[in-house]
Parts: structure tokens; C-alpha cells; sequence
């Protein structure tokens, strides 16, 4: 039986005893209708997971015991996600699957084709959402670290903060001579460790953005000759790095402390 999970950031190790809180009460008692003496996973976001036991319900918290903790080493690469804004709620669904696929970073940025028109305030209530997507996800994925999401920045601020040294890859539809498996299994990137992927919205990015991008280390590449949804897209092709260089097929790693 899988033992439930909950983001608590926080405890410092094993043999302390300490109350989850009022906002934990009701998913633990009523919806995972847990009860006294049974054992619960905390993970911290930032690599920890700490196995304890409940040892008591009150009426506005539960009291826990940790028994022990597991640093969760992941071998994966770092993945940054640059994903221009799309329509609607599809940000939504993009984070949640980007953390399903191990992005260890989200950098949201407006594009020349983005539509929406975020104002400070807006961007900052979708970021906070965005950023509560990402913890959840990683909960309910077995993560024990949660995917930085970026504020929302203007495609030249994104660009400055891409990482030097990375495998940088920029997707466009026109791009006719590089697709991404061949640029994957060239030898020189072949293992690399450090990858960054930027991804356009629904019209895909101009010209102009993809010179820029290039100029500043991107490599473009196609996804083929099928033009995907943006929200596929991210899916596709977080799924062929990691099947290329990362998570897939690997078999699960962790140092019991």
C-alpha cells in the first residue's frame, strides 16, 4: 500500500515531534481517513523525505513523529523550461506536466505572439497558482524537490537569465535541417547534464526571436513535420530528453540516512 505524502518544508530531522496544522487536519482525517498510528511521508521540496508516524489528533492539527529520513538523489538532468505564455489555463497544465517530467525549473515569459496581456497583478495571482500546481504535482508524482516557477519576464529578460553552458534548444516549425533526436545523439551532447528548452505559444515564435535566440548560444530545432498544440509540445518534448539523457528506464536511487 503507497503511503500518502504532504509538502511540509521545515523539519530538521529525526525523533522530532511537531503539529502538521490546521490546513493538513482535514485532507489527513477526512479525505486519506488516517488514523492514530499510522504512518504518513513528508517530503520538504528541496530533496528530504521524512517517514513518520501520527501520534495524535486534535481539533485544530495533528502531531506526527518522525522515524526517518531519505535524501532522494536524482539522477535526471536540470531542465529549465522556458515556455512562452499560451491562452487560457494551458499554463496550468503545462506546469503540472513539466514537474511530472522533472523540469527542475519554469520560466514563464511573454513572447511577440503571446496573447494574454498580463497585468503586474494578474501575473502575479498566475504565478502563485502556477506555483501551487508545481507542489501538488510533485506530491502526488513521488517528487521530494518542487520546480522553481519564475516570474513572468519579457523575452529579453529569459533570455539573459538562460544558463551559460547548457544544451539550449529553441523548437521552431520552420527550422528544416536539425530535428531534436539527431541533435540529442550527437556525441558532444550526448550525457549532458544541464538542459534548456524553450518552447513558443500558440503561433509559434518569429523569426526575429529566433535569431535573437541563437545569437545567444539556443540551437533551433524541429519537432517534425507535424505542428503540435503547446501544450503537447512541452509534454513531447520534455519526454524525449528525458528518454534520451534522463528519467526513463532508469531504475530508482536513494540514500536511507
Amino acid at each position: 500500500m503507497t503511503v500518502p505524502r504532504i509538502y511540509f518544508p521545515g523539519i530538521t530531522g529525526k525523533g522530532e515531534t511537531f503539529d502538521l496544522g490546521g490546513e493538513n487536519l482535514r485532507y489527513v482525517k477526512s479525505v486519506l481517513r488516517m488514523r492514530k498510528g499510522d504512518r504518513l511521508i513528508l517530503f520538504d521540496g528541496a530533496g528530504w523525505e521524512y517517514e513518520t508516524v501520527i501520534k495524535n489528533f486534535s481539533t485544530d492539527g495533528i502531531d506526527v513523529e518522525v522515524m526517518g529520513k531519505n535524501r532522494i538523489e536524482d539522477e535526471s538532468p536540470n531542465i529549465i523550461l522556458l515556455q512562452a505564455l499560451p491562452k487560457a489555463n494551458k499554463m496550468d497544465s503545462i506546469v503540472r506536466k513539466a514537474t511530472e517530467l522533472g523540469a527542475r525549473r519554469i520560466i514563464p515569459f511573454r513572447s511577440a505572439r503571446s496573447v494574454p496581456q498580463l497585468t503586474a497583478e494578474k501575473a502575479h495571482v498566475r504565478v502563485s497558482r502556477w506555483r501551487s500546481i508545481a507542489t501538488e504535482a510533485a506530491r502526488q508524482c513521488g517528487r521530494a524537490d518542487i520546480p522553481e516557477v519564475s516570474d513572468v519576464l519579457s523575452f529579453e529578460e529569459m533570455l539573459a537569465s538562460s544558463e551559460e553552458g547548457a544544451l539550449k534548444i529553441i523548437f521552431w516549425e520552420e527550422e528544416s535541417e536539425r530535428g531534436v533526436k539527431k541533435l540529442l545523439r550527437e556525441n558532444k551532447y550526448e550525457g549532458a547534464r544541464d538542459v534548456t528548452v524553450m518552447i513558443g505559444p500558440e503561433g509559434g515564435f518569429s523569426r526575429e526571436e529566433v535569431e535573437s535566440a541563437v545569437r545567444r548560444g539556443f540551437i533551433s530545432v524541429s519537432l517534425g513535420r507535424n505542428v503540435l498544440k503547446v501544450e503537447t509540445a512541452a509534454v513531447t518534448i520534455l519526454s524525449i530528453i528525458q528518454y534520451e539523457l534522463g528519467i526513463f528506464g532508469g531504475e530508482p536511487e536513494g540514500d536511507n540516512l
